[in-house]
């Protein structure tokens, strides 16, 4: 019988490790010669990060194009045409043969030179046998599983599972915040979306704890081994690895052959891995899930897992990793991509309930669901996995009325009835009317208990052994189906553990234990309820314990009360309703982040007061948020409970204010406000708004009408509402309704000066206002020739932003008649409005009068060195000068001088922006000395009996002064830097530091990183566009991760 021969295609296949490793950076003159056009090489290039990967990459394209003409003889031939004989010369040694008697033993003896050349034919099927064990192990363990325990025949595919992705960002992007619907992980190779020039080698995917990250990365594994994505097309190797199992000490070559392939796979030891994953380094795709569950003694910096992150191990291979938010992904790498995992997509539940009821033979019933499931809270929010819809549609099946409970504890309690009575009913045992079984109470309650154990040590999974030494029947449990048997995925610690059908199951149960312990138990020792932060951490089982039992909702708001009047001492109303770096005189990250805590936390108590809506539970709310502040009202739940928040919230004290941004309303904006808003006369109002449609005059004058019932509404920020001229007026009108507005805000809107005409006719109508805002609104000289007469009647204008329009020096001459007048006045924003040197001067005599000014922002405009002089002459009357940003006006060492003469005028002094100036070594360094050093003016010299530091200011704003300026080089050097990082310590309640765009090689990045240490109070650093030396950047790195405020760091 003829034996049979090997195809082309894996003849010639196995030539090209060879290439990929000879050839490499010729891979383009290799790429002519196959046929190769420059779009082809461009597109190669593009997905690949190294030359290996693109030689690779360029070869499998080959192959794919010419099928069976892709020999080994066309390949020698190009490879000689692009003058690479000698990898044509490797090739010749080798012979490769499929013929059983070449695999076997040979008593024939070879030289040394055969025996080398042998070896990458080895390798070679080594690889190939691994690879086909690991897709073989992926599709036994992974492909199929069946979520309902009492239905052997309801079975779900991964194929079936459709996860819905949002891109957060890149690398570059991150803190852009711009979100981008995903189809699938092959978006983050197209550099039209990810703005990347090469394909990302660490993707992290991001979300809570029973989202579906872990479903979706076994799909994800199953969909690459069969070459379904590009991840798979990419890779050779498909490497998923659950970071729960992994110990310490381990290595990767271990987790490997633990968790990815059969015990009996031939030749699959730690050795031939380890050999396998270096040879194909590029080609390997690690898939890594569940970083949060990786043990803390695995996570130190020498562990494999962190090692492998930083890229000390397998740098060229590409990592896929899982996790909750915050972590500490980033302690180890800077992510190319950032995705938020959303779970399961709503747009795919039809799909769903119609298979569901399918199998149990009720196809008529799937219709009335997905009806129900596209309007009903809170059922929408639970059905973020298959497995959980597949449990409502058991409960609608049971009686449709149990799905259209109120709350999500009412849910979840009808469920639990519904999966008892069908467990009574499959055993034969009688159900009690309205209760469960003793002994299935009994049961759930010891559940309950191990459930918030593991909450607390953030575990989702239980052990078996441990549940069977409580002696908790869970075999049980099994049967009644709230919780699912799973064996890990490890073969060196195998355990059988018990998984809970989603999270929120386990939160549900974990809070009915809660409710009950109560009665005899502290909260503060039962849930390690020690600070808000923690609080927010068990939000969902703090709703449902508020949710089971009146007395325990009373217990828990007042130690909410109680961490609340504790944590929250310092914030205002001015923290909470914008970032912390947009407010006139910036606030501390440290502060926005706890404004950032306190959103969340009224968050949390609006889902307390959706559980129970009863006046003692509002009286406790009421008591524990005297600020009010809501931004996100795309969950039905919290606008319920804000709805009777506000029918109800004048039986209790009103809050100091309440702060709205209408975000992602499903209604239009004016019938939003007419219909949630009553008359609540004395309730104080921030309502800022984030829309994007047109607002027609229609709809302003519905928004200006409904705002009289808020007749108290103190802000309004229509900042980036799509305003015109004839939609402006009805609301200009209508501002007489709300005499005691003090901030209006309609800045970035296409208003024009015909817009600005128009809003001239209704300040007189609004004579508290203390804050106007009119940033890039298109308004030239004509428009400030209007606007300015109307000015003079406000007296107590405190903040007026003109910025980014077109006024220029005519313009100026307009505020500059009034200016006099407005003796209040306290931020003056003049960024980008055209005016000169000439209208610096003309302004000037005017400003010497407004001492009370604590914000000037004249950046952007040309006034150069001599309009500097001009403002440093009057500066040491603006002694109350708090921030003062001169970023981008043409600086030169010049007007560092005068500026530096002026400096210790200015005690009060926070912010000093001179960035993207060209200010020159002497210049930059003479700065620094000078805000370093003790103020002694007014003959107060003797007072100082020794030299203190400057203990006020907290941002020094000085990148990008480089380039050349009037024909000359007048760019700051790394010498000039490694100065300033030398003097930058006499500043030590410096917060933010700007030193981008600097060649910081040499000595000047060892300087910097010895001084951070000395900036105790340093929380962000920007080093952008910035030339180090390895050794300097990785002392400067170091020096941020060992600085005791984990100072957030800008490396770009």
């Amino acid at each position: 019988m003829a034996e049979a021969q090997p195809s082309s295609h894996t003849g010639v296949r196995q030539y090209f490790f060879i290439v990929k490793e000879e050839v490499s950076s010729d891979w383009k003159d290799l790429a002519f010669y196959l046929g190769f056009g420059r779009a082809d090489t461009d597109n190669i290039a593009g997905r690949n990060r190294d030359d290996k990967s693109r030689c690779m990459d360029l070869l499998e394209e080959w192959l794919k194009r010419n099928g069976e003409r892709a020999t080994i003889e066309v390949l020698k031939e190009a490879l000689s045409e692009a003058m690479l004989q000698s990898t044509v010369d490797s090739l010749e040694k080798i012979t490769i043969s499929a013929s059983p008697e070449m695999q076997r033993p040979s008593s024939i003896q070879q030289t040394n030179k055969e025996d080398k050349g042998r070896q990458p034919e080895q390798g070679l099927q080594i690889k190939d046998v691994f690879q086909e064990a690991v897709k073989g192990f992926y599709e036994l363990r992974l492909t199929k599983f069946k979520p309902l325990i009492w239905n052997d025949n309801f079975t779900l595919t991964l194929d079936d599972i459709f996860t819905e992705l949002e891109l957060i960002g890149t690398r570059q992007q991150r803190q852009n915040e711009q979100r981008r619907k995903l189809h699938s992980l092959d978006n983050l190779f197209k550099t039209d979306i990810t703005g990347l020039s090469t394909a990302p080698r660490c993707i992290l995917i991001e979300g809570e704890a029973g989202g579906g990250k872990t479903t979706f990365l076994s799909k994800e594994a199953l969909d690459a081994v069969s070459e379904r994505t590009e991840l798979g097309r990419r890779h050779d190797l498909v490497l998923l690895i659950r970071l729960r199992e992994v110990r310490e000490g381990e290595t990767i070559e271990e987790m490997v052959w633990d968790q990815c392939v059969p015990e009996t796979t031939e030749g699959a030891d730690v050795q031939s891995i380890r050999a396998i994953l270096q040879r194909n380094e590029s080609r390997v795709l690690f898939l890594l899930d569940g970083y949060d569950e990786l043990r803390p003694e695995a996570r130190a910096a020498w562990q494999a897992i962190p090692k492998l992150l930083n890229g000390k191990m397998y740098p060229k291979s590409t990592i896929v990793i899982t996790s909750r938010p915050s972590a500490g992904v980033q302690q180890y790498t800077q992510p190319d991509c950032y995705v938020n995992i959303k779970g399961f997509s709503p747009d795919n539940m039809e799909k769903y309930v119609q298979q569901y009821f399918s199998i149990t033979e009720n196809p008529g019933q799937a219709e009335g669901l997905v009806t129900m499931l596209k309007e009903q809270q809170p059922v929408v929010d639970l059905i973020h996995t298959p497995i959980f819809l597949m449990l409502v549609c058991l409960l609608w099946e049971e009686d449709p009325n149990m799905v259209s409970h109120g709350t999500m504890t009412g849910v979840y309690n009808d469920l639990l009835i519904c999966l008892g009575r069908k467990h009574c009913k499959r055993e034969g045992i009688d159900m009690p009317t309205d209760d469960l079984p003793t002994d299935l109470t009994s049961a759930l309650m010891q559940l309950g208990k191990l459930a918030l154990e593991a909450l607390l040590k953030n575990e989702t999974l239980l052990d078996v052994s441990d549940v069977e030494r409580t002696c908790v029947n869970w075999q049980l449990l099994l049967n009644l189906g709230v919780v699912s048997l799973e064996v890990s995925a490890s073969k060196l610690h195998p355990r059988r553990q018990l998984n809970f059908s989603h999270k929120t199951m386990q939160e549900f149960l974990a809070g009915r234990y809660v409710a009950h312990a109560l009665a005899n138990g502290n909260i503060v020792e039962l849930l390690q309820l020690t600070s808000i932060y923690k609080a927010l951490e068990l939000s969902n089982l703090l709703q449902f314990t508020c949710g089971c039992d009146s007395r325990a909702a009373k217990i828990v708001l007042e130690e909410l009360i109680s961490l609340s009047s504790q944590e929250f001492t310092n914030l205002r109303p001015e923290h909470l309703g914008k970032p912390g770096w947009e407010l006139p005189v910036p606030v501390s990250d440290r502060m926005w982040g706890r404004a950032e805590t306190y959103r969340q936390f009224v968050l949390l108590c609006l889902d307390i007061l959706y559980e129970r809506k009863q006046p003692d539970v509002l009286k406790a709310v009421s008591k524990a948020l005297p600020y009010f502040v809501l931004f996100e009202f795309n969950n039905r739940a919290p606008q319920a409970a804000f709805k009777y928040y506000l029918e109800n919230i004048q039986s209790c004290k009103l809050p100091e204010r309440m702060i709205l941004r209408m975000a992602r309303i499903e209604k239009p904006f004016p019938q939003y406000i007419e219909e949630t808003f009553t008359s609540i006369s004395d309730l104080r109002v921030d309502l800022r708004t984030a829309l994007k449609s047109l607002m027609s005059p229609d709809q302003a004058s519905r928004l200006i009408s409904s705002l009289r019932n808020i007749p108290a509404l103190r802000v309004l920020d229509l900042s980036s509402s799509n305003l015109t001229p004839s939609s402006l007026k009805p609301l200009v009108l209508g501002l007489r309704y709300i005499s005691l507005l003090e901030e209006l805000d309609v800045s970035c809107n296409e208003l024009g000066d015909a817009g600005i005409y128009v809003l001239t006719h209704g300040l007189s109508s609004v004579p508290h206002l203390a804050v106007l805002r009119l940033s890039a609104v298109f308004m030239t000289r004509e428009g400030m020739f209007f606007l300015a007469p109307h000015l003079r009647h406000l007296a107590g204008l405190r903040e007026l932003d003109i910025s980014v329009n077109g006024i220029g020096d005519i313009g100026l001459e307009s505020l500059i008649v009034i200016l006099p007048t407005l003796i209040a006045m306290q931020v003056l924003n003049l960024w980008d409005t055209g005016i000169t040197s000439k209208g610096m001067r003309a302004i000037v005599p005017a400003l010497s009068q407004s001492n009370g000014l604590i914000k000037l922002d004249v950046s952007g405009n040309a006034i150069g060195d001599i309009g500097l002089e001009c403002l440093t002459d009057i500066l040491p009357f603006l002694t109350a000068m708090r921030v003062l940003v001169l970023r981008k006006i043409g600086l030169t060492d010049r007007g560092i001088s005068a500026l530096v003469k002026a400096l210790p005028h200015l005690v009060e002094l926070l912010v000093l922006d001179v960035g993207s100036n060209h200010i020159g070594d002497s210049g930059i360094v003479s700065l620094v000395e000078t805000l370093g050093q003790p103020s002694s003016l007014n003959g107060e010299r003797s007072l100082i009996n020794a030299p203190r530091n400057n203990t006020n200011l907290r941002e020094l704003h000085m990148g990008y002064n480089s380039g050349l300026h009037m024909g000359y080089n007048s760019g700051v050097t790394g010498a000039g830097m490694g100065r300033v990082a030398q003097l930058i310590s006499a500043l030590p309640a410096l917060m933010k530091l700007d030193m981008s765009g600097y060649d910081l090689r040499d000595t000047a990045a060892m300087d910097l990183a010895e001084a951070v240490p000395r900036l105790p109070a340093l929380e962000w650093l920007m080093l952008r566009n910035i030339c180090m030396d390895p050794a300097g950047f990785q002392a400067v790195v170091q020096a941020a991760a060992e600085h005791p405020e984990r100072t957030l760091w800008k490396l770009q």
